[in-house]
């Protein structure tokens, strides 16, 4: 579709609802702002189960709103909290032809921090306690429908993105949807979609017959070079294989999801479409993690003032979760969901042998039955050393990342990993495998050259990740000079959303509209 440019105007429509911007720039030079949709199953500060949230609700307010007009879509779940609710504006509502049936569609709108939010209104399918239930198909199914009306809104709140940008499995559809079902629309002619991978692990994959029951989508697309994995259909690998781009979430983890150990099955498709596959490393937001603001630790300080001020964090911490006092310690923090990814398994072979160093370990998460209760074990048996907190409190992270020496993470597979991020924020030395985005924003320590931002470890072994730990309790207790040297590197290095962001721009103004 032509739209003729005729006046230099801040918004204009035709007839063929072709909405774009045009500024001018300090040369006389006129350009089109691009509109940037945000499509996804959660997003702070309205609803939040893991770093994809973090990544929805923080890359938006970052991307230059010069060139750039980002708005964000959302299911509008029963379980969001009352006071987000009550920041949403009832806008309309209509009926989508969905799995057979009519289905009621609502929309509602927000704004936060600048950025406008819509969220799609359905209580049949988000009336849940939680955001995402145990049942599988129902799941499909009600992601599919999110979708669908993701797209269907579009004309109703009179915005046509140049560009969908879709988050995960639960959005994999939208590129399917948008080639097959909108295409002779010509309001949805000509958007591109990019599929970003937080973690290929999860791909919302079920029988392909009820799939297509579901969805509605002809034979056609439920063969082995589209949707279809075998015998099952995989919404995920839909999205990957009718997405203008795709991205993940560290340039490490684009690699590693090529190979089979790593690919989950896709990683034929992922290496054919490896020219369109790029990394780009998730920020953390530098006014929420901040400890010279940071509300939730009682000492807060900056990257001169962390000699002193630090150290009374840890023992403020040390009292409230009753552990024995003793600012020289060597605390070590894990604030992580409790599953067999997060390499939990190796910290289990050798959690009784590191509890005889001069060492404390305080943990922060919920998650695996098996790895919460190894963990209370252990701070039943060494109730000084070990604090297991099976639980997840914002204040709580936030009080471990200032208080502890170093922070441990030695995942299986980390597509990108925030925790280390904050970490770093804080001057709290992170101990890493080496894999992913863990590979990518950790420099291990060199002692020979005193470089390094943490210390890193290669294999998924217990022994090679405890040896690594000692290396950093020996540094911390016999050359506190060098290790202080190394937090004055962790808290220099800038992984903010406005890095990130400038990434993502680039790959937006590369796809031409």
């Amino acid at each position: 579709m032509q739209c003729s440019l005729q006046n230099i105007t801040t918004r204009s429509k035709t007839k063929d609802q072709c909405n774009f911007s045009v500024q001018i720039n300090k040369k006389g030079m006129g350009f089109f702002m691009k509109n940037i949709l945000f499509v996804a199953s959660e997003g702070v500060p309205f609803i939040k189960t893991g770093g994809l949230a973090d990544v929805v609700g923080s890359l938006p307010k970052y991307i230059d709103r010069r060139y750039f007009d980002v708005r964000v879509v959302l299911p509008k779940y029963r379980c969001m909290s009352q006071e987000m609710k009550d920041k949403m504006e009832y806008v309309t509502n209509f009926y989508m032809d969905f799995h057979w049936k009519r289905e009621y569609v609502g929309i509602f709108k927000a704004e936060e921090d600048g950025v406008k939010y819509y969220f799609i209104d359905n209580e049949f399918y988000f009336n849940g306690f939680k955001p995402y239930g145990d049942d599988t198909l129902f799941e499909i199914e009600k992601f599919a429908f999110f979708s669908k009306a993701a797209l269907s809104i579009l004309p109703v709140i009179d915005f046509r993105p140049d560009i969908i940008h879709c988050h995960d499995w639960q959005t994999g559809l939208i590129p399917v949807y948008l080639k097959e079902r909108f295409q002779g629309n010509e309001f949805y002619r000509g958007i591109k979609a990019v599929m970003t991978i937080h973690n290929l692990k999860f791909q919302g994959r079920w029988d392909k017959k009820d799939v297509q029951d579901i969805t509605g989508l002809p034979d056609y697309f439920f063969v082995p070079d589209k949707l279809e994995m075998y015998g099952d259909a995989d919404l995920l690998k839909g999205g990957i294989v009718y997405a203008d781009a795709i991205t993940t979430v560290s340039e490490t983890y684009a690699e590693e999801i090529k190979t089979k150990f790593y690919g989950e099955n896709l990683e034929g498709l992922l290496k054919a479409r490896e020219t369109d596959l790029r990394g780009i490393v998730n920020g953390i937001d530098y006014t929420d993690f901040n400890p010279t603001t940071d509300k939730f630790i009682e000492y807060p300080y900056d990257a001169i003032s962390f000699r002193k001020e630090k150290s009374k964090n840890k023992l403020a911490l040390q009292k409230e979760l009753g552990l024995a006092q003793d600012e020289k310690s060597f605390m070590v923090g894990i604030v992580s969901r409790l599953t067999d990814q997060k390499g939990l398994d190796l910290i289990s072979c050798v959690l009784d042998e590191l509890c005889q160093d001069a060492i404390q370990i305080v943990v922060l998460g919920t998650g695996t039955e098996q790895y919460e209760n190894m963990f209370r074990h252990f701070a039943w048996k060494y109730s000084d050393k070990v604090s297991a907190n099976i639980y997840y409190s914002e204040p709580m992270s936030h009080k471990i990342y200032a208080a502890s020496d170093a922070f441990l993470m030695p995942s299986l597979f980390e597509p990108c990993g925030l925790s280390q991020l904050m970490a770093l924020r804080y001057g709290t030395i992170p101990i890493v495998r080496q894999t992913g985005g863990l590979k990518d924003t950790v420099e291990p320590y060199n002692k020979f050259e005193s470089t390094g931002t943490g210390f890193g470890f290669l294999n998924y072994n217990a022994h090679e990740m405890m040896r690594t730990i000692r290396e950093a309790e020996a540094l911390f207790y016999d050359k506190k000079r060098e290790w202080n040297k190394m937090i004055d590197r962790a808290m220099a290095v800038d992984f903010s959303w406005k890095v990130s962001a400038g990434k993502y721009q680039e790959m937006y103004d590369w796809l031409k509209p």
